[in-house]
């Protein structure tokens, strides 16, 4: 059976991994102020940084239609697997499920799962990289279903981020967090609960600090042993490259893999931030 494995844009696969026949990318848009960017591959990480910093108010995001996904399920694929960012963090899952419905009633015999990854960025890249090894090993649809259905849920996201001015802006930091980290410049380590939203893991005076204490958790957790992890950095590839190197010497992933985030991970990760899953 062929199939195809559908992302929305805050999957941070790396160019590589789009350029494979069995991926497809459907895209949300930032609006900053006046500015539209797609999160395709017209995508400007350094224009919408330096927007971004000059915007005064949060910059907003806009979800792929159905009729967006509709489309991208149009590919004569018999096994259609969704991915989207967190539903608790995005309409993304519910526009899918809507598009899902559409697709479903004029094509009856395909097969569609949207999976909500309660997750984002390296998160959805994992999961959308298990599908595929799933479903290339030769599993039935339930069946890769139900192991990458697993797979989410025993999966962890954490991420340091070296300016919070997005957050607050978007009322994801509670105010006195905001006026804490603000005046006192601490840097937050941040994690996601199971269902998908963020939550504080805890806090440090400096970046360098902050990912020592991600690590300690990695490393202490005995669920990373064997896994894969994945590093996306948003203009700090010198920061991810460290972060993997202290990784090999204290942790047992099997493999680690550094991309880099899109627009909607850059708007929250925002300048510096690293976000990572396994």
């Amino acid at each position: 059976m062929s199939f195809k494995i559908i992302v929305d844009s805050c999957c941070d696969l790396t160019p590589a991994m789009l350029r494979e026949a069995c991926f497809t990318s459907v895209p949300l848009t930032i609006r900053v102020g006046g500015d539209v960017f797609v999160d395709d591959s017209t995508f400007d990480q350094s224009g919408l940084l330096w927007r971004m910093k000059e915007s005064a108010t949060a910059p907003s995001t806009a979800c792929p239609s159905p009729a967006q996904y509709v489309d991208a399920m149009d590919c004569g694929a018999d096994d259609i697997y969704v991915v989207t960012l967190s539903a608790l963090l995005s309409g993304s899952h519910n526009c899918a499920a809507q598009a899902r419905m559409m697709f479903l009633e004029d094509h009856p015999e395909k097969r569609v799962h949207i999976f909500n990854s309660c997750s984002a960025s390296a998160g959805e890249v994992l999961i959308a990289l298990k599908i595929r090894e799933l479903a290339m090993s030769g599993m039935d649809f339930n069946a890769v279903v139900s192991g990458v259905s697993r797979y989410i849920n025993e999966q962890e996201t954490l991420f340091v981020l070296e300016d919070l001015d997005n957050l607050r802006k978007n009322g994801r930091l509670s105010a006195l967090q905001a006026i804490v980290t603000g005046t006192l410049k601490i840097k937050l380590l941040m994690g996601a609960t199971p269902e998908g939203e963020i939550f504080k893991r805890g806090q440090a005076l400096s970046v360098k600090q902050a990912m020592g204490k991600m690590l300690s958790i990695m490393a202490q957790d005995e669920h990373h042993k064997g896994r894969i992890l994945c590093i996306a950095h948003c203009n700090c590839l010198e920061r991810a490259f460290h972060l993997k190197e202290q990784a090999l010497k204290s942790c047992q992933f099997s493999d680690i893999i550094i991309c880099e985030t899109g627009g909607i991970s850059t708007v929250y990760a925002n300048d510096g931030g690293i976000v990572v899953a396994y």
